[in-house]
């Protein structure tokens, strides 16, 4: 219900709240274009789920590609998009994107130190016409975290298990040179740099310095929102927003001094990450069997939109997936720490291994997207248990070349990772089915179809190896398919992975401007949302790498110009 006791504590043109790249994003922007900002953040830490993601925006038609040498075209997206979306590629927020993405890029490159780079292939998830093999999805430009000073203990660091050595990020470019750095001169080098440069950067900070990824784009947002004059407030979290009659004045937050009203005179921008760990969200929206993990912060509770539905906001569900998923493996270590691992691309794309679910079988094509794994594991076991993970089965040989999840390529003590149950061992292939309690028979025969594919090189149930993506994720050096190869002899090896969410694809309403929407259809002014706190453009589908952050980035923009009525400078009213 709207809230009238119109007495305030402190008062700013902008309020955004929750500091990951899209209120980041808009509080930078709204800065820039003159606006008195407060950005409020309710861990102690920036970066919300892009500082453990890989920090890639997908943002068609854009000038950093065609630098790149690896064009891309609006046109060509528009054509990739409507064999996706079918009717719904005439949705208008996704013509906003379209347009406005890459006007986006440069206006963030001319003003302040947020950069991105085109890889030369970084392929779309589908293979369908207009589909880019590289150009669309640009990787944050690495950062030195040194130059933020006392701000580098605020950047919330990856995924430990991402990091080796007590801290140092390694990229997908790194690791070919840490596992043989007496390969070439080039690997030695490069390998004996990243080690010089972290073995310094212990002498004076608890990790390395050398930030990648997602960790990279959220240290250039808060470099640059530090050089802007935004006030950001940590440990400050949404109770409630203000309104007065139909029109949102402020917010009801709680902080470490006690409950504090803010009015904004301009709006307030929700950016506090979807529904992440919300039960309330999850039960209603999720399916079953993906109650159990998330990827996101433990502070990511659905606290905007919530707070947001409390005054009459429309949340949007009727879409292709809720969530976008990803397979992730569990294990409790020795102290305690739970890690909640997602397989991204550095196991199930390789030749050696297969997925099957509770019966035994295949169910999916390995290689594809992590989203698109769990989308046809969830539909698998709607006619098996809900609660039963999927296995990823491989041989010994499929650890040493390429690891498994938590377990590094190379490994060759797994004592930790069976003890702790992570890693289940068969010598034979009835003997590891009976441990993971699917039918031995039916694994076998698994187990021997596999196998004839990879000896022909075609994968006749899947067609896995087939596309573009499926290829890059591969081994270039198995033929003549780089996904596949023959698993056995044993012994084999089997770890379990169940759903998560990777970020939410349900979220509030919004239009063009990412205002937001209510439940008859009416904009509700003074409110805006923007990342996962309004609903997916892709309606719950994943086109490419960076379909997040691309669009948060996009809409959180939009949202800033918008109440700084600086949209009509672009032509995008």
């Amino acid at each position: 219900m709207p809230q009238r006791d119109l007495a305030f504590d402190v008062e700013t043109d902008l309020l955004v709240v929750g500091a990951g790249a899209a209120g980041m994003t808009a509080a930078l922007v709204g800065a820039l274009e003159g606006l008195q900002v407060i950005l409020c953040e309710k861990s102690d830490m920036v970066g919300g789920t892009t500082a453990t993601s890989a920090g890639t925006v997908w943002i068609p038609g854009n000038r950093q590609g065609e630098r790149a040498g690896t064009p891309d075209t609006v046109a060509a997206a528009r054509t990739y998009l409507a064999a996706m979306l079918g009717e719904h590629a005439a949705d208008p927020r996704l013509d906003m994107f379209l347009k406005a993405g890459p006007i986006v890029l440069d206006y963030l490159e001319r003003k302040t130190s947020v950069r991105f780079a085109a890889p030369p292939v970084h392929p779309d998830y589908k293979n369908l016409p207009g589909a880019a093999i590289g150009g669309r999805a640009l990787g944050a430009v690495p950062f030195d975290g040194r130059k933020l000073g006392r701000d580098f203990a605020r950047v919330r660091p990856p995924r430990r298990e991402f990091m080796v050595l007590g801290g140092m990020m390694v990229g997908k470019a790194d690791i070919p040179a840490l596992l043989a750095p007496f390969g070439t001169l080039t690997n030695f080098r490069h390998a004996a740099g990243l080690l010089a440069r972290h073995a310094l950067d212990r002498i004076s900070y608890r990790r390395g310095t050398r930030l990648i990824m997602g960790n990279a784009l959220v240290a250039r947002l808060l470099a640059s929102i530090r050089c802007a004059g935004v006030d950001l407030r940590f440990e400050t979290g949404l109770s409630d927003i203000i309104c007065d009659g139909d029109e949102v004045v402020g917010a009801v937050l709680s902080s470490p001094a006690g409950e504090m009203r803010m009015r904004a005179r301009k709006g307030v921008v929700l950016a506090t990450g979807g529904i992440g760990w919300s039960r309330e969200l999850r039960e209603r929206l999720f399916p079953e069997a993906a109650h159990r993990y998330s990827l996101a912060p433990p502070s990511n509770t659905g606290d905007g939109i919530l707070a947001a539905e409390r005054i009459n906001a429309d949340i949007d569900s009727d879409l292709d997936s809720p969530a976008l998923w990803m397979p992730s493996s569990v294990m409790t270590h020795p102290d305690d720490h739970v890690s909640i691992f997602p397989h991204i691309m550095l196991d199930r794309a390789k030749p050696g291994l297969l997925a099957v679910n509770p019966t035994g079988r295949r169910f999916v094509n390995e290689a594809d997207s992590y989203h698109d794994f769990v989308a046809a594991m969830l539909r698998s076991n709607a006619s098996t248990s809900a609660a039963a993970p999927a296995f990823l089965i491989c041989d010994r040989t499929f650890i040493r070349d390429f690891g498994i999840g938590l377990v590094h390529p190379g490994t060759k003590d797994l004592n930790t990772y069976l003890q702790a149950g992570y890693l289940i061992e068969g010598e034979t292939i009835d003997q590891l089915a009976h441990k993971i309690d699917v039918d031995g028979e039916q694994l076998a025969q698994t187990v021997e179809r596999y196998n004839r594919h990879a000896q022909t090189g075609i994968d006749d149930d899947f067609g896995r190896g087939s596309s573009a993506l499926n290829r890059f994720n591969g081994d270039p050096l198995t033929t003549p398919n780089p996904c596949l190869r023959r698993i056995g002899p044993g012994p084999y090896f089997a770890v379990a992975v169940w759903p998560s969410d990777l970020a939410s694809s349900a979220g509030l309403r919004t239009d063009s401007y990412a205002r937001v929407v209510s439940h008859d259809g009416k904009i509700l002014p003074g409110l805006y949302a923007a990342g996962t706190d309004s609903s997916s453009i892709f309606r719950g589908t994943y086109p490419g790498p960076g379909t997040m952050i691309g669009p948060a980035i996009v809409f959180a923009w939009c949202a800033a110009m918008d109440a700084a009525g600086a949209l009509r400078r672009f032509s995008l009213y």
